[in-house]
């Protein structure tokens, strides 16, 4: 594995303090000027995807189903400042990987990397006569394979990216008796690769069933692309855990506490990853990719030794200045592209991918393993600062305002009033505008 080049940064900063004090149309043009946004871009981020392209994309289309566009602020990954675009209805995502990301900028941002973009297609082999021999035969024929699959697409070839290899695995006890199994292995270079995997497979079936003597049956590709990595670091110095009356040193330590749990029980694992995936998914709408896909991959890999496991490490560490530091970790499959499916075709996504800024796959594969890991920041850090509902609730408040009918001019004062209470219910945002505040307002 190696680490990609780092882009020169000749972007503003992304610590865009207060931004969320602005209104909507405000923050539209702060983005705008910040990403060189036209027109036309911001047409697309207010209208989106039209129903006449939505009858296109998928079978039986009835009409869209919308969900909030918002920023994540305060990036800095491999020195460079990046805004995050986020499709997600929760209200405390944004927020809360915002906030994390602020903080990372105490220790300087994140560090990522990231493998060559190589994806697996798997071809399952039965009857095979002689599994060893087979083996030996699949194995020889490196170069046949590669003759038959790199034609198939030129523009990944061009690109640098092409067939890399095969390898075979046994499967001697099944329900359905032994099989074989073979893995084609494609760099897929700036897209995410499925269509082009699924057909070297597809091409590839009637060789390996010459070759091995089997019956070819599945030829598709495995979401559970581990060669297919990217990680992202960050060293935090303790003391920016302080506040409000607390200590850093205790935030610190109860991180690294709640981490320690989620790597040793599964039941804690799979709320601690699926947080992660709170700032991933969001950020895979936004550009158009796979996240049912990143989410299968991100979780088979989670239990890759047999264990499912957290897939962030958090440790608190001496740091380079010899005062303690807070370091943490992700490594996870990210199969994402900047080119082809719905990327191309959806209005505001080729948008987000403009004010994302990325340049390759690779990049915006880092970017999104850092948005994981400050995901995971900022749920642990509520764990162990303050509990994660107060935090939750207060976001809460303005979906609680909504249901009880408050109008949009209002849901800000009457959130602000159930969170001043300590009563964050339906019920009570509704005697809050029965008691006259609509009327006021009016």
């Amino acid at each position: 594995m190696c680490e990609s080049v780092a882009r020169m940064d000749q972007r503003p900063s992304s610590r865009l303090s207060g931004f969320y004090r602005q209104t909507l149309e405000q923050r539209l043009l702060t983005v705008a000027g910040w990403a060189g946004l036209d027109d036309a871009d911001l047409t697309a981020l207010r209208a989106g995807l039209s129903v006449e392209q939505a009858d296109h994309l998928v079978e039986n289309a009835l009409g869209l189903f919308a969900l909030p566009l918002g920023l994540g602020v305060n990036f800095l990954v491999n020195g460079r400042n990046y805004l995050i675009p986020m499709a997600v209805e929760e209200p405390s995502v944004i927020a809360a990987v915002s906030n994390a990301a602020r903080l990372a900028r105490a220790g300087g941002g994140f560090t990522a990397g990231s493998s060559e973009p190589v994806m697996i297609g798997q071809v399952q082999l039965l009857e095979v006569p002689d599994p060893a021999q087979a083996e030996q035969a699949i194995l020889a024929a490196r170069p046949r394979l590669a003759a038959l699959i790199d034609p198939l697409h030129p523009s990944i070839v061009r690109a640098g990216g092409g067939f890399r290899g095969v390898e075979v695995r046994h499967l001697p006890d099944t329900p359905a008796g032994p099989m074989l199994i073979v893995h084609l292995l494609l760099d897929c270079r700036d897209a995410m690769g499925a269509n082009a995997v699924n057909t070297a497979a597809e091409a590839a079936a009637p060789l390996l069933e010459a070759l091995s003597g089997g019956r070819a049956r599945l030829r598709i590709l495995s979401n559970l692309s581990d060669r297919r990595l990217a990680w992202a670091s960050c060293q935090i110095p303790v003391r920016a855990f302080a506040g409000d009356g607390v200590e850093g040193a205790p935030v610190a330590a109860g991180i690294a506490e709640a981490n320690a749990f989620a790597w040793a029980d599964p039941y804690r694992a799979a709320t601690h990853n699926k947080g992660i995936m709170n700032g991933i998914d969001p950020l895979a709408i936004a550009t158009g990719n796979d996240w049912r896909a990143l989410e299968a991959g991100a979780h088979a890999y989670a239990a890759r030794d047999g264990h499912y496991r957290a897939l962030t490490d958090w440790r608190v560490v001496a740091g380079d200045d010899g005062e303690p530091a807070l370091a943490g970790r992700i490594e996870l499959p990210l199969a994402v592209g900047i080119v082809g499916g719905v990327t191309r075709v959806h209005p505001a996504a080729q948008v987000a991918l403009k004010i994302l800024g990325v340049a390759t796959a690779r990049e915006l594969a880092e970017v999104m393993a850092a948005v994981g890991l400050a995901q995971n920041l900022s749920a642990l850090r509520a764990l162990a600062a303050e509990g994660i509902q107060a935090g939750h609730m207060a976001l809460h408040a303005r979906h609680v305002a909504l249901a009880a009918g408050a109008p949009a001019g209002l849901v800000e004062q009457v959130a602000a009033q159930l969170i001043a209470e300590g009563q964050i219910r339906v019920a009570r945002a509704a005697e809050i505008l029965a008691g006259g505040m609509m009327n006021d307002e009016r």
